[in-house]
């Protein structure tokens, strides 16, 4: 057998030296990425991983409680579950869905069209639902679906305070009240944690905290809840025997101008937001202004007696129960003759009034006006207060200034005017407006002397003596002091012949004023409208009731009351 060789294929030296020379770039460049992407580009592939996985989800802050002057609970938030889903991750059958649209009370195509929202990853199917719904949601265990827990407030004297409270929304905002004007202070900061979350969207592992939660403040406000609940159901009791259409009563602190106890009609139910309204959600008593008639008659009627025109003795006459002035007449109820100047402000004459009115300089009467806090806000620190209207005293005609001095032209709150009477309970000074608790002494702003607010105070007190506008205002054990007031009722731009606004201001006991009450009931519509006749007697319940609730000592003997028979002088219209 002849054995041949092979042939052997020669490769160029070269040709080896440049194939070696390109593996080892090849494996250089490699390890040079290699280095790059895990050294100098570790922090962006890092996040570039965690994103696929890692979550930054916020943690709420807990609100702050809020509680009347006692501790008595008044808003508290607790903690709730909503409903989320993640669309990408969201694999629901039929009969799923199905059930999952029954529990949470709408309907299947609702549900399906925010699954198929691919382009999200979190929707809400429902806000603030029970627990008992939320583990039958659970139990399904539908991919994607999963629960965030949130809180829900929760207000335990429902619609007692609501005016004063406000209420928040379904993202705990404040949205009225006093959860709305302390916001910044009720809220905290959010804080903020990463998780691991897996496929469906459930959270499997906590990684860090980034930034705690900061806890809300809790608020403690003046209200005391056991007047406060005095004073609501009174005032509904009077605007269903009155067929009013609505009612407001503020008591306040005479000593640090505390508020103690703010009510409105028609109220409604902050946690039943059903109930809420437009209408029924207005604060009254410190949104909605008013002509205040007669209770403006003892600030006419002090700055005289301030500057020496008048003193309580001084008589006018009043006769024939008539003036003019201009073109206009100012009218009483009555004829009643000569008064001595407190006689006026017990019968409440508004010819008597006028005149003392005319007998001052526009701007005097002004100036006091405007130091007893009309035409400006009391600074409550409630969202949408009113300052009402004091016009500048230039303007005013001479039967403007008159009708002005018996509460008519010019507008005020029911907050306004009870802050007002502050000057003749504390000796003469007005006192600041406050819904937060007081734990120091109030400095009040001087208006007029200790004198002449002691002479007001006698005066205010015929007034609910028999002879007076107001002997319904009377309590048993206590003396008291205040006016009657009786407005028609100003509705587009016209003085409705029909429809009045019926007030009463006052305070006790007497000797040395602990408390103001201000009452105003709207359009009484049952027969009685006059101030002494429909608020008058609320006046006297929530008084009555608020003086044995702090244990205030009498200052007049058991029997004190008289009884009466009606005379034209307790009607009083002006």
């Amino acid at each position: 057998m002849i054995q041949t060789e092979k042939p052997q294929i020669k490769l160029a030296t070269w040709r080896s030296y440049a194939l070696f020379a390109l593996l080892v770039l090849g494996f250089l460049g490699l390890t040079g990425r290699a280095v790059y992407l895990q050294g100098m580009h570790h922090d962006f592939l890092q996040e570039k991983g965690e994103s696929r996985y890692s979550r930054i989800v916020e943690m709420n802050a807990d609100r702050g409680m809020i509680t009347d002057r006692n501790g008595q609970i008044l808003a508290i938030s607790s903690p709730i579950a909503s409903v989320c889903a993640d669309p990408k991750l969201t694999k629901v059958s039929s009969e799923q869905l199905r059930q999952l649209a029954t529990l949470l009370e709408t309907n299947s195509s609702d549900l399906d069209e925010r699954f198929n929202r691919k382009n999200s990853r979190f929707v809400y199917l429902k806000r603030q639902v029970i627990p008992e719904i939320a583990d039958k949601i659970m139990k399904l265990k539908i991919p994607g679906v999963f629960l965030t827990h949130e809180s829900k407030r929760y207000y335990p004297e429902r619609e007692f305070a609501a005016h004063v409270l406000g209420f928040t929304d379904i993202n705990d905002v404040g949205q009225e009240g006093v959860e709305r004007g302390w916001q910044d202070v009720l809220a905290g900061e959010l804080g903020s944690r990463r998780v691991i979350k897996d496929n469906k969207g459930r959270i499997v592992e906590d990684i860090e905290n980034i930034r705690s939660p900061k806890p809300g403040q809790d608020l403690i406000l003046s209200i005391d809840q056991r007047i406060q609940y005095r004073a609501h159901t009174e005032l509904e009791e009077a605007i269903r025997l009155n067929k009013a259409k609505a009612g407001s009563i503020v008591v306040l602190d005479a000593h640090s101008g505390e508020i103690l106890a703010l009510t409105n009609m028609p109220v409604y139910n902050p946690n039943r937001r059903s109930t809420i309204s437009s209408d029924k959600i207005r604060n009254r008593a410190l949104i909605d202004t008013f002509e205040p008639g007669s209770t403006m008659k003892p600030f006419t009627v002090a700055i005289a007696l301030e500057v020496g025109k008048v003193n309580a003795n001084t008589v006018l006459q009043t006769a024939p129960g008539q003036m003019q002035v201009g073109r206009k007449t100012i009218r009483d109820v009555s004829n009643k003759g000569e008064l001595t100047v407190a006689q006026i402000i017990q019968q409440s004459s508004n010819v008597g009034t006028a005149k003392i009115a005319l007998s001052l300089p526009s701007q005097t009467m002004w100036q006091m006006f405007n130091r007893s806090g009309f035409g400006a806000s009391t600074q409550s620190g409630f969202p949408g207060e009113v300052g009402g209207i004091l016009r500048a005293y230039n303007s005013w005609k001479p039967i403007e200034q008159a009708t002005m001095s018996y509460g008519h032209g010019i507008s005020a709150s029911l907050m306004q005017l009870a802050r007002a009477y502050t000057i003749f309970a504390s000796g003469g000074e007005l006192k600041p407006i406050s819904l937060l608790k007081q734990d120091m002494p109030v400095m009040g702003q001087r208006v007029i002397s200790r004198d002449t607010a002691q002479a007001m105070s006698y005066m205010l007190e015929l007034a609910t003596k028999p002879g007076g506008t107001a002997p319904l205002a009377q309590i048993n054990g206590y003396r008291v002091a205040g006016k009657t007031g009786t407005a028609h009722k100003l509705i587009d731009g016209q003085y409705a012949k029909k429809s009045y606004i019926s007030t009463f201001v006052g305070y006790a006991p007497a000797s040395n004023p602990r408390l103001i009450v201000a009452v105003m009931i709207d359009e009484p519509s049952a027969g009685k409208y006059f101030g002494g006749a429909v608020a008058a007697p609320v006046f006297s319940n929530v008084m009555a009731s608020a003086l044995r609730i702090l244990n205030v000592a009498p200052d007049a003997p058991a029997n004190n009351v008289i009884t009466f028979t009606a005379t034209p002088e307790m009607d009083d219209e002006g």
